[in-house]
């Protein structure tokens, strides 16, 4: 059972992963690029964290799997959002002052 749940969870984990990836590889601007990260940091790495930590089992190393996973999970959205907004100051889609 645990082996099924955890085959799923890396396999969806995966397959995110992959597609966005190489729908990134694609895409012409760094500004759309950036978009094609989002499901990678927010959705596919949580799958694979997951993945591994119901391979574990409880303990130590499973603590730490899901300590990084929140990490990524939380500060992803906000460093892909600052990047965003250099990557729009210096294709010159917005001015160059800082926010309000």
């Amino acid at each position: 059972m645990t082996v099924d749940l955890e085959l799923a969870l890396l396999a969806a984990g995966l397959a995110v992963t992959v597609i966005s990836s190489v729908a990134a590889l694609t895409a012409a601007r760094a500004m759309t690029r950036l978009h094609f990260l989002t499901p990678i940091t927010s959705v596919g790495f949580p799958l694979i964290g997951l993945a591994i930590s119901v391979a574990n089992g409880l303990g130590l190393t499973t603590a730490e799997v899901l300590f990084i996973v929140f990490l990524v999970a939380v500060s992803g959205p906000v460093l892909e959002t600052a990047i965003g907004r250099v990557i729009a100051q210096r294709e010159g889609m917005m001015a160059d002052e800082a926010p309000e």
